[in-house]
């Protein structure tokens, strides 16, 4: 797992390889108009509609024809995606440079293992430690590569969730109640009642009640249900338009209809964004840290070839030589046992040169770092997520759910006064449906007077709505300003005498609804309708005396009243005084982009006096006919009227002034309409409230017709889209990453998926959120809070540059890697640090310091600081010079402890001689390939542990044999060395005398950790025959901290000239500038 170019190992990404197959349908030789794909059935009437499928809407399709359809257009389901056979998958593993390198290294290693076993030397599995080892890393690596790749794309699943499963269909005359939906073909005659799943894309064709509503926000985008009728539209007409369609995927709440289906499959709405969602995975991008160490890797492979060239080049004198004749090279001698040597030391270069560790390290940062956001109500789905969130630059937001409740909540109350032309008004706190969330301002507890009364009567019996708690809260069932008025009778509380208090002092929900239902028990229902823009209902009073309640549209309650009640409960003449100052007050709760509802009614309403409900009942009939409603909701006694709306969040307009402070440019991106979206932005923030905003919001339609788009989104404030439809929605998040942004979009709709998918950083709705756009996410908000993804970008800011810190620790020790074999090669010493202990310093030793540099403690003012560029190079020169001076340090300990043992016998006063070892001089160490040929060379026995060497049958092992304990010391020191140049990587500048080492204690811990580990394999003695080391004494420990020490001492003094240089990073909130249009 520790390939530094891919970085896929445990990052939970999923494949954005997965191929996705549409099925050719069948072509016809009918080239009659009955072409789906040209048809706009909305824009022509319902009789144009049946000619062009060829279908009576009566009786529907015969059999015969649904079977040449089906043939035609195939079922009605989405289409089905394969992914990659495991093979393949198995075979990308390995392709890549990195990879290729250490399987290359692998192979040698152990091909060189079994060469030397073969020709007499000992076949021991030591031999075979080193490439068993790197095919396991490489094994494990691939595992989890295929397991990431091989979990394929759910949302596109999750879509098929969503459509519906069965329908009632009219055909041969005949009404089929539970046919399969995967069966309908275009043509067919499907009825719709309330609660339906929507199966295909429908024309509606006839109202059987008087009204439809389809609540299609989970596709469009709209904050409410929508009202549907049989008239057409113009054929140029946005999807929120089509007000004759209904759509694959939503959902029936009012009404019971016939329609048409003019699309199935692939090509409804839902099937558009299926084919949009998978364009999107097949588009998605390495994160920025991912392509940092692409190029890193790539960097790093063409150093390891430099190198190893030199080091070939270097010692090529001691496997080939020849002479010179007559100016000629001839008598070429090639000694195979020294290049396999030297191939050998090549190879241990290549294992020096690639962290090994840090894939490792980087997955358990990112971890971790998903662990803090989830305490901050951020699921992250995908770990690379927690690092590109670090460097967001815009987040597109959808307005619906996100910047406020998707709760409808009464904002203001107004209620009649003492006269006929004055009336009062109440503010209503709360943006969701719990009742005890807020309260009205200034209201008469227990003291409710007639007026008062009577409203809050109307709003609890004049509806059909009901809020319930569950896991995600309180929601609402049925109409949701409908609920938003039972919230507000709760509110309101019970007058004296009633009953006592109110749902805020009950554990019951709706007490106050409830209490309302007992006195007046509702016997008759005036369905709403889109002329009257009303809805009735006739109560029943335990006396038996019947009243009219009617809830609807402000001026056309007026228009069919005749009176108005005050605040006594007196009723007097509706004049034009009085209907003024209500007009007024409708024009005041309207420019607040409220939603509008009047209260009203009529005691005792002619031919209902006597009614009960009997269907004998000669009133009975009139409300079988609709067209007779209006006739019987006049004469009305008007009481009031509430303005509604979907509230902006507590949270969000600190969380904006945050995103501003950051650097980061919020664009509101919504289906809902432009006066009430622009009206959201200016109370949050995103526009100020008297900020010419003409050229800053657009309708979806109007931004595609932008002649310069670029231009437009390169403003840096703030951005509104209204009317936006999925595709609009792609478009703008492709336009903003190809200009060099780093995109963070939220939706929770169905027809956000596909951007959610597009965006560098797709967020979506735990709560409101729709499964396909949880599944096309890659970080989910537990509590649907906007303010809760500002936490989040900072949070993935500060692992970042946590990151950044091990990434420079762990390569800076590479380099040291590095440059101690090539030191040791340059000037031809026995080799001090072999494969297998690189491998152990790579994967084990520096991990749990590189871990640990994941908890530094974060930048207090890391928001208020710009968001760095996507392209920022993690290591730029000046920390490239500082770390190349470091790792020639490293080298040159290495090396240099390797050659004091040999060669000195104290250092620093430090005794080295306790051992017995013989000293030899520099001249010999560095020919010791020449042993042989020397005279009378001899050297004594040394004991190390509880092992003694001795080399009384052959001296010149003492360079092989008995260079353990100088290979020993060798390990020690590049421990020891990388475990204090962790502490200067606890700041890329700040001296650890302003920033001491117990400011993470985690990294102390680390340290500890590591030189246990380290012990481990020094005192146990079967580890240490492995690694080919054995146990110091108390005196080599003392050598070994002398020579690592000054490494801290080296970077302390880089980091003073590069303050004096550089100029420190500043930790002060920086004024962003900010560009205008």
């Amino acid at each position: 797992m520790f390939v530094a170019s891919k970085f896929r190992y445990c990052l939970l990404i999923f494949s954005n390889q997965v191929q996705f197959f549409v099925c050719r349908r069948k072509d016809s030789t009918d080239k009659s108009s009955l072409d789906r794909n040209q048809y706009a059935a909305w824009a022509k009437d319902v009789h144009e509609c049946e000619q062009n499928y060829q279908v009576d809407s009566k009786s529907g399709l015969s059999d015969s024809e649904v079977e040449k359809r089906l043939k035609k257009y195939g079922t009605n389901e989405l289409e089905k995606h394969e992914g990659q056979s495991v093979f393949r998958l198995i075979l990308d593993q390995f392709n890549d440079t990195l990879v290729r390198i250490l399987l290359a290294a692998a192979v040698i290693s152990f091909v060189l293992a079994w060469y030397d076993g073969e020709e007499g030397g000992e076949m021991e599995i030591t031999a075979f430690v080193e490439p068993l080892v790197i095919f396991l890393i490489l094994i494990v690596n691939a595992i989890v590569g295929v397991w990431q790749e091989s979990n394929a794309e759910k949302a596109l699943e999750a879509l098929k969730e969503i459509q519906s499963q069965q329908a009632t269909v009219i055909r041969n005359g005949r009404k089929l109640s539970s046919l399969p939906a995967k069966e309908l073909v275009p043509g067919d005659i499907v009825e719709l009642r309330v609660g339906d799943k929507i199966p295909a894309d429908l024309r509606v064709i006839t109202l059987i009640s008087s009204t439809l509503r389809v609540e299609q926000g989970s596709l469009t985008g709209e904050s409410e249900a929508v009202s549907k009728t049989t008239k057409p539209v113009p054929e140029e007409t946005d999807i929120q338009g089509k007000k004759c369609m209904v759509f694959a995927g939503t959902t029936v709440v009012n009404g019971h209809c016939l329609c048409m289906v003019t699309d199935t499959g692939m090509n409804t709405e839902i099937g558009k964004v299926h084919s949009q969602i998978q364009e999107a995975s097949q588009n998605e991008e390495d994160t920025p840290l991912k392509k940092k160490l692409n190029e890193f890797g790539e960097v790093l492979t063409m150093l390891i070839g430099l190198i190893c060239l030199l080091v070939w080049l270097i010692n090529l004198k001691y496997f080939l030589t020849w002479e010179y004749i007559n100016g000629w090279p001839a008598n070429f001698k090639f000694s195979f046992e020294k290049c396999t040597y030297y191939f050998e030391i090549a190879v241990a270069l290549a294992v020096a040169a690639i962290p090994e560790g840090l894939p490792a390290v980087i997955t358990t940062c990112l971890a971790l770092g998903t662990r803090k956001m989830a305490q901050k109500n951020a699921l992250v789905r995908k770990l690379p997520s927690v690092e590109t969130l670090g460097c967001t630059t815009v987040i597109c937001s959808d307005k619906t759910g996100t910047l406020t409740t998707n709760q409808m909540a009464v904002a203001k109350l107004v209620a009649m006064g003492h006269g006929p032309n004055s009336v009062r008004s109440f503010n209503v706190e709360g943006t969701t449906y719990n009742p005890l969330d807020g309260r009205i301002k200034d209201w008469p507890a227990g003291r409710m007077d007639a007026n008062l009364q009577t409203i809050a009567k109307i709003a609890a019996l004049a509806n059909d709505a009901g809020v319930e708690q569950s896991e995600k809260g309180f929601v609402a069932t049925g109409m949701p300003t409908e609920a938003a008025l039972k919230v507000l009778v709760e509110k309101m509380g019970l007058p004296s005498g009633l009953g006592s208090g109110s749902s805020t002092d009950h554990k019951e929900l709706m007490v106050c609804s409830l209490e309302w239902r007992k006195i007046e028990h509702r016997i008759a229902t005036l369905e709403f309708d889109r002329d009257r823009k009303s809805m009735g209902v006739i109560v029943t009073s335990k006396s038996g005396r019947n009243t009219l309640l009617v809830k609807g549209a402000v001026e056309n309650l007026l228009e069919r009243s005749s009176y108005i009640q005050l605040l006594d409960g007196s009723v007097v003449e509706l004049d034009s005084m009085a209907k003024k100052s209500i007009l007024d007050s409708l024009n005041e709760l309207s420019s607040s982009t409220l939603r509008v509802l009047g209260f009203a009614y009529k005691e005792d309403p002619p031919e209902f006096t006597t009614y009960n409900g009997d269907e004998d009942h000669p009133a009975h009939n009139l409300l079988l006919d609709p067209t007779k409603y209006s006739s019987i909701e006049s004469n009305l006694i008007f009481a009031g009227l509430a303005g509604l709306r979907d509230p902006p969040r507590k949270e969000v307009k600190q969380a904006i002034e945050d995103c501003r402070a950051a650097g980061i440019q919020v664009i509101v991106i919504t289906g809902d309409n432009k006066n009430t979206a622009e009206a959201i932005c200016r109370e949050i923030g995103v526009f100020g409230q008297h900020e010419d905003i003409s050229s800053k919001s657009l309708t979806g339609r109007e931004f595609m017709e932008h002649h310069d788009q670029r231009g437009h989104l390169s403003y840096k404030g703030g951005l509104l889209f209204s009317r936006a439809e999925p595709r609009h929605k792609q478009e703008i998040v492709r336009l903003l990453k190809e200009a060099g942004e780093v995109v963070a979009m939220t939706g929770d709709g169905v027809n956000d998926a596909p951007a959610l998918k597009l965006a560098d950083i797709g967020i979506a709705m735990g709560i409101a959120g729709t499964e396909v756009a949880k599944e096309a996410s890659d970080m989910v908000l537990a509590d649907d809070n906007f303010s809760t993804i500002v936490a989040a970008v900072g949070e993935g800011r500060s692992i970042y540059n946590n990151m950044k810190a091990f990434i420079r620790y762990m390569i800076s020790s590479n380099i040291g890697e590095v440059a101690s074999i090539f030191l040791t090669t340059a000037i031809g010493i026995p080799e001090g640090l072999i494969p297998v202990q690189l491998l152990w310093v790579n994967l084990v030793t520096d991990g749990p310091p590189a871990t640990a540099l994941g908890f530094n403690p974060p930048d207090k003012y890391i928001m208020k600081k710009a968001p760095r560029r996507s392209d920022d190079s993690l290591i730029n020169t000046w920390i490239l010079f500082r770390y190349l001076v470091i790792g020639l340090y490293v080298g040159v300990a290495t090396v240099g402890v390797f050659v004091i043992w040999f060669t000195r016998d104290s250092f620093l006063g430090i005794d080295l001689t306790q051992d017995g070892h013989s000293l030899v001089t520099y001249s010999q160490l560095t020919n010791w390939d020449q042993c042989k040929t020397w005279e009378n060379f001899t050297v004594s026995p040394f004991k190390a542990g509880d092992r003694t060497f001795t080399f009384d049958t052959n001296p010149c092992d003492y360079f092989q044999g008995g260079k353990v304990k100088a290979m020993t010391l060798s390990l020690s020191v590049l421990v020891a060395i990388e475990m204090f140049n962790s502490l200067n990587a606890l700041s890329e500048d700040e001296s650890l005398l302003t920033m001491p080492p117990w400011v993470n204690p985690w990294l102390l811990l680390a340290m500890s950790v590591s030189f246990g580990l380290h012990f481990l394999i020094l005192y146990v003695p079967v580890l240490a025959k492995v690694f080919g080391i054995v146990p110091l004494s108390l005196n080599e420990w003392m050598l070994v901290l002398a020579v690592a020490l000054p490494v801290i001492l080296i970077d302390e003094v880089l980091k003073f000239v590069g303050r004096l240089t550089h100029g420190s990073e500043k930790t002060s909130p920086t004024r962003l500038k900010r560009k205008t249009e």
